[in-house]
């Protein structure tokens, strides 16, 4: 099975950071990442920018509608995802209790699922 960690992080959270706190948190993060490609999990893994630069879009009434953020209306952000294969949910949510990321954000567990017509 595949499995999506999703980093959902607080709204303004990097911003609050120290440079040297940053550089801490993405080492582990890398560190996080590359014990998983070396024990063959990892497909991907990317870091987001923050929700000031990105954008929603909706279609309503055939016509597109879009919202530049930061996205008021929710409290947290995706900042970033691991995209594991060949894992059990279990072992997932265990990958995801030793995210570095747990310790200050909320690592969500997703399983793929194939997109279908139905």
């Amino acid at each position: 099975m595949s499995y999506l960690l999703l980093i959902l992080e607080p709204h303004g959270q990097r911003a609050q950071r120290t440079e040297a706190e940053g550089r801490q948190a993405y080492a582990e993060m890398v560190s996080f990442g590359e014990g998983l490609a070396a024990r063959g999990l990892l497909r991907a893994s990317e870091s987001l920018l923050g929700d000031g630069q990105g954008v929603r879009v909706q279609v309503r009434d055939g016509q597109p509608q879009l919202r530049d953020g930061p996205f008021t209306e929710t409290k947290e952000m995706v900042g970033g995802f691991f995209l594991l294969d060949n894992v059990t949910r279990e072992e997932a949510i265990v990958i995801a209790g030793q995210c570095p990321a747990a310790r200050w954000a909320t690592v969500e567990v997703r399983e793929l699922a194939p997109c279908s017509a139905g």
